[in-house]
Order: C-alpha cells, then sequence, then structure tokens
C-alpha cells in the first residue's frame, strides 16, 4: 500500500488546520484548505500562512498539482489563488458549489462570480478519483454543512473539512442556507462506515472543554465511540433535534459577508473600482426606515 505524507498548519485566528500532501515516491503533491490571513479590523490580507506552506513545500521538494477546497469556507479566506500563482496546480471543490453560488451570488449582488463554478479549475462529482503520483484521491461529498461539501480520502486517511470536528468536541452548525441537519447526519454516518483504523484529518478545532492542547487527528473508531453528537446510538431524529435547537441559538460567523462572496470566487477579489481600491459588499437590514 502507498502511504501519504502529510503536514499539517494551523492558523490559530481562524482555528483552522491546512493540509500540505504528498506522495513520497513522487513528490506530486496537493494542498487542502489553504488559509489567507486576513485581519477584519484593518480589512487587510497577507499571506504569511501559506509562505509558510510553500516554504515546507519547497525544502521537501514538493510539486504542488492540486490546491482541494473542502467547501467554500465562511470563517477563512482561501488563500488558493496565492498558492497557484506562485507554485502551480488546479484550484478543486465540489461540484455543488454552483449550488452554493446560486444561493450568495443575489445575496452580494456578486454579478462577476462565474457562472456555473467557472472561478474554480475543476469541479468535482461524488466518487470521483484523482491521481497524485501514484497515490489515488477518492471525493467523498459530505453534504450538510453546505451543499458542496466534500471530503478527500487517500487510503486509510480522510481529509474532513467542517464534516466533523474532534471526538470530544463534536459537529458543526447546519444553518448556512442550504444547509440541513439530517443530510449532515448521513454524510457522518457514511464516514464512519468506513473502517474504524482510518484517520480523520479536521479542518478546525476550538479545544474540547478540558483539554489544554489543539488537535486535528481522530480516527472513526474514536469517532463512533465518544463523538457526543454522532456516537454509536444516537438516532436520526435525536441529532437533527439537537443541531437544530443548538444553531437557533449561535449568531452568524462576523467574517461571513466579506468571506464568501470571495471564497465562492475561489478566492478571487472583486476587480478593482476607478479608484484602485478592491470593495466587499455587506448587505444592510433595516427594521425601520433609517433615511
Amino acid at each position: 500500500m502507498s502511504y501519504v505524507s502529510i503536514r499539517p498548519f494551523f492558523a490559530e485566528a481562524t482555528n483552522t488546520v491546512s493540509y500540505l500532501i504528498f506522495d513520497p515516491a513522487t513528490r506530486q503533491g496537493a494542498v487542502i484548505d489553504p488559509v489567507l490571513d486576513w485581519d477584519h479590523r484593518s480589512k487587510e490580507a497577507d499571506t504569511r500562512s501559506a509562505d509558510q506552506l510553500i516554504e515546507t513545500a519547497r525544502q521537501d521538494e514538493v510539486t504542488i498539482a492540486l490546491i482541494l477546497e473542502t467547501h467554500a469556507h465562511a470563517d477563512h479566506l482561501t488563500a488558493a489563488p496565492c498558492i497557484k500563482r506562485r507554485c502551480g496546480g488546479q484550484i478543486a471543490i465540489g461540484e455543488h458549489i454552483k449550488d452554493v453560488q446560486r444561493i450568495f451570488r443575489p445575496v452580494f449582488a456578486a454579478d462577476d462570480v462565474k457562472p456555473e463554478g467557472g472561478d474554480f479549475d475543476l469541479l468535482l462529482r461524488d466518487g470521483q478519483r484523482l491521481k497524485l503520483g501514484t497515490l489515488e484521491i477518492e471525493v467523498i461529498h459530505t453534504p450538510g454543512h453546505t451543499q458542496a461539501c466534500v471530503c478527500y480520502r487517500i487510503g486509510d486517511d480522510d481529509f474532513v473539512g467542517d464534516t466533523l470536528f474532534m471526538h470530544d468536541y463534536g459537529t458543526a452548525r447546519a444553518d448556512f442556507p442550504g444547509g440541513d441537519a439530517r443530510v449532515l447526519f448521513r454524510s457522518i454516518k457514511r464516514l464512519l462506515a468506513l473502517p474504524p483504523e482510518t484517520r480523520l484529518w479536521m479542518c478546525h478545532d476550538y479545544k474540547a472543554p478540558g483539554r489544554d492542547d489543539y488537535a486535528w487527528q481522530s480516527t472513526v473508531a474514536e469517532q463512533r465511540a465518544h463523538n457526543p453528537h454522532v456516537k454509536n446510538g444516537v438516532t436520526e431524529d435525536e441529532f437533527a433535534a439537537f443541531r437544530q435547537a443548538r444553531d437557533a441559538k449561535l449568531a452568524a460567523p462576523t467574517l461571513l459577508p466579506p468571506l464568501i462572496q470571495v471564497n465562492i470566487r475561489a478566492g478571487r477579489f472583486p476587480e478593482a473600482e476607478s479608484n484602485g481600491v478592491r470593495y466587499l459588499k455587506i448587505p444592510v437590514k433595516a427594521r425601520a426606515r433609517i433615511a
């Protein structure tokens, strides 16, 4: 069996884990969920997290062939265009990004979003297999958190995006437009039907109560036994009731408006205006007449 080399990178500002993965035999690699650092107060973007990942690829003599997004994130900006510009590689995401774009394009009047996922180089279908040197990546469609969520499985390793959190923490919300708690439960159960020794690599960690260190690697067996939301014995009805009640109390992510409109463009910012400045839109809802 061929094994994949895995280099995780944790961006604490957004609790996000990115991965550089590669085939040790050919040094052909992929990046999963790369982070572009964003300072919301100054409205400045920075490439320090991407720089670290790119430098590691250089030191490991890895050629980046693929830049894989598990979904269009609402909590961090993707660094996919930065990676592509400096290292090459095709930007890929699940084909149902088209559904997410249809939802958010009118919300932000983002008329420049290319139709049918056109900002991405590859749109991936459930069950599709991608070559990475001598390795094979299986695409698993896992909707529920968003319609477009996918996981990337290479043998005994599965990169699960936001479909699962650590086994002592739980699961992601399912109340975004197009999200569905019951669909998420079925997606998770599909992952938990994999062999128990399968390693699951998270996209986020927030430190479960009582745990002092960040962690991002679990197993199917640990999730089945310990995940408080979906462990063995939890039914779909129980999960849906719990998830819906919990999500109803959660505020919308602070960074969702500026970030999602960039991420559905595969990380492409809107074109600059006549003054040379690029602008992101923030929808305003007024409870009463304000002008």
